[in-house]
């Protein structure tokens, strides 16, 4: 995997239904090194904490890879890295492959992927199409939200390199197919096991463990 982007925006107001509302979803490319604090990268801000940022949710990644499925699927070209809200645009990242747990190096920061990426509102106003969350959840393609284990400096080109498996190995797409579907009785099994996985963030473990009980 390789770093094919670096995005940041601060929050900005954008109009919604009438309203103005705060939203740091416009990510943009930028340029150089990038230093990777605790919470957040140089640069870059979430407006909206009880679903985006903090320690679990401090950078989202997404997988390069998506976009010509995105590109067909809307029929739109030319999409620009950072369109999904991404601060890392990843060639090779993919879901089925990296794990819950998974440790990632990066430069030199290490990282810790902790959930899968549910879509919000937020999602419908970047593409301006509020079918986005819903085509969003369909498709799987979720990315991965990481957690900083050490923070550094980062640039784009930089390799991804995976120190470790997360415990068990429990896929980030299996996770992602279990949360959205917890009639099914196999979503269940995997609940067990990625709540093993010490790196899930705090909010799935709760949910996740109150459909297990």
């Amino acid at each position: 995997m390789k770093i094919v982007s670096i995005n940041v925006s601060l929050p900005i107001d954008v109009e919604f239904r009438g309203e103005l509302i705060s939203t740091g979803i416009f990510k943009k490319p930028v340029q150089g090194s990038v230093i990777v604090n605790p919470l957040h990268l140089s640069g870059d801000g979430q407006a909206d904490l009880t679903v985006h940022g903090g320690e679990d949710k401090a950078v989202y990644a997404y997988s390069h890879d998506h976009y010509p499925y995105w590109q067909r699927a809307l029929r739109q070209e030319g999409f620009p890295p950072g369109q999904f809200g991404e601060n890392l645009t990843i060639d090779g990242l993919d879901e089925n492959v990296s794990c819950i747990g998974d440790h990632w190096q990066i430069g030199t920061a290490l990282f810790a992927i902790t959930q899968p990426r549910m879509p919000c509102h937020k999602l419908g106003i970047r593409f301006a199409n509020m079918e986005m969350p819903k085509l969003f959840s369909r498709s799987e393609l979720s990315g991965v939200y990481l957690k900083v284990l050490r923070e550094g400096i980062i640039a784009t080109g930089n390799e991804v390199i995976v120190q470790q498996k997360g415990y068990g190995e429990v896929a980030v797409r299996e996770v992602f197919r279990a949360y959205m579907n917890p009639g099914v009785a196999a979503s269940k099994e995997v609940y067990r096991r990625v709540l093993q996985v010490k790196e899930l963030a705090e909010t799935w473990r709760e949910k996740i463990a109150g459909r297990v009980n």
